[in-house]
């Protein structure tokens, strides 16, 4: 039976695709197939920013969780994966799919999310700053870690049965561990997801995987307003680590825990060992880091740095295991580096050395990658004096400095030329995963530079992808 007669047969021969989320904003990935009576959703991820955008993750889904037969994850970020647990607790019991690279940061991430939300709902009912009488999580680490027995993994470039008729590939994104392009067919349609596309020039992920072409494309747009500049990561960081701590000050860099940190380590160490830069005290500050980095060593194929590099990184890197550990670094006064969750200072141990060492001048805060709007980092990047943080407003005089040359992101032309390995041009393009300007000025590079049918779909929105 051919791949068209067994959807026709499951299907009724049509398909649709609605965006539940990642439309008008990075954050919040969710898109969702309807198939002959069945649901798939591609990937599951938490709104972050903005108020208005995180009030979305306490709305009931858009359909019943139950109603959903699968979902198909293309990685780990909590943008693309946070929502899962909620997503259980409130019935889905079918199969989680993802890479294997995906599913072992899940296990790390999910369950760190959930702790992260039950202490701040915590502390906020402690301190009494939440307008909340009693403030809840959006959920708890019992609900990750029911979530986590859902997984079933698969290799990367071997084709998966989901269904009758339907089939996924799952392909290197670069980006971060475990990162996939997603290749659907259904029937004889194909589509495909760039999830998260890395940089073809990464420091230590291997390039995408060309694009093969595909019926309906949906990619996203994170930077799909720029070109990230030609400035080598170590070129840019070595007189901005050499000025902070030649005059004794802490640099305080929020990284995610999965792939800014690392890529941080490495450029660190190169620097300290060549004589660069002065050798100070460096603080890994995230156990889920430090956890995640023992699984680059694991999956050596999905990235550039040999073991020699890894164990350098360990040398000079000191790991912060537990929260005493974490308290007394805001005790020390030495030059130093702390490298901490979370990467937009949205929570996580960072928030701490922030409001310890933003108040003195002599100190510096590195903001590593993209900063949503409405996050704290973004407020940073953009001037902001004082910070809200723990219910109180913190004067921030330390030095501020966003880096160019760390994005794990794939820019605008980077995106263009990707598409361009196509041996055909995609019957529709859809543009997702980016804030409204880079969506638009994406919209209108593909449109002028390939000539392709390309448009950014309204939330909400459902298309017919198999008429």
């Amino acid at each position: 039976m051919s791949n068209g007669e067994s959807l026709s047969k499951t299907a009724g021969g049509h398909a649709t695709l609605q965006f539940l989320g990642a439309t008008g904003t990075v954050t919040g990935s969710r898109y969702l197939f309807e198939i002959g009576g069945k649901r798939i959703l591609v990937d599951c991820g938490l709104f972050q920013g903005y108020k208005e955008l995180r009030d979305r993750n306490w709305e009931a889904f858009d359909v019943p969780p139950d109603t959903i037969d699968f979902v198909l994850l293309t990685h780990a970020h909590l943008d693309h994966s946070g929502y899962i647990p909620a997503l259980v607790r409130d019935g889905f019991r079918g199969q989680i799919v993802a890479s294997e690279g995906t599913a072992e940061l899940c296990s790390l991430l999910l369950p760190d999310s959930a702790h992260l939300l039950e202490e701040e709902a915590e502390r906020a009912a402690r301190k009494k700053y939440s307008k909340h009488v009693h403030p809840k999580p959006i959920y708890t680490t019992e609900d990750a870690e029911r979530a986590l027995s859902l997984f079933r993994t698969v290799r990367f470039d071997e084709e998966y049965e989901v269904m009758p008729g339907v089939k996924a590939t799952f392909l290197h994104a670069g980006h971060i561990l475990g990162a996939s392009q997603l290749r659907l067919s259904i029937g004889e349609t194909i589509i495909h997801f760039t999830g998260d596309l890395g940089r073809v020039d990464d420091m230590l992920m291997i390039p995408p995987a060309p694009f093969a072409g595909a019926d309906i494309l949906i990619t996203e747009s994170t930077y799909g307003d720029r070109v990230h500049p030609a400035v080598d990561a170590e070129a840019e960081l070595e007189p901005i680590l050499s000025r902070v701590l030649g005059r004794g000050g802490t640099v305080v860099i929020p990284a995610f825990a999965v792939g800014r940190s690392q890529a941080l380590m490495l450029i660190v160490s190169r620097l300290m060992n060549a004589g660069r830069i002065p050798r100070v005290p460096v603080f890994l500050n995230s156990p889920m880091a430090v956890s995640a980095t023992e699984f680059y060593e694991r999956h050596r194929a999905e990235h550039k740095v040999d073991m020699a590099e890894f164990e350098a990184m360990y040398d000079i890197a000191r790991l912060v295991r537990t929260v005493d550990e974490s308290k007394a670094l805001n005790e020390r006064k030495e030059a130093k580096i702390i490298i901490a969750a979370s990467g937009m200072m949205t929570g996580g141990r960072v928030l701490h050395h922030v409001v310890a060492f933003g108040e003195d001048p002599k100190n510096a805060i590195l903001l590593s990658g993209y900063q949503a709007g409405g996050t704290r980092g973004r407020s940073l990047a953009e001037g902001a004096e004082t910070l809200r943080i723990f219910g109180r407003d913190v004067p921030i005089r330390a030095e501020v400095v966003q880096l160019e040359s760390m994005s794990a992101h794939a820019d605008a032309q980077q995106i263009v030329e990707w598409m361009r390995t196509a041996p055909t041009p995609p019957t529709q393009v859809y543009i997702t995963h980016g804030e409204p300007a880079s969506s638009d000025a994406l919209r209108f590079r593909i449109q002028d530079q390939l000539r392709w049918p390309v448009r950014v779909p309204r939330p909400g929105e459902t298309v017919s992808v198999v008429k």
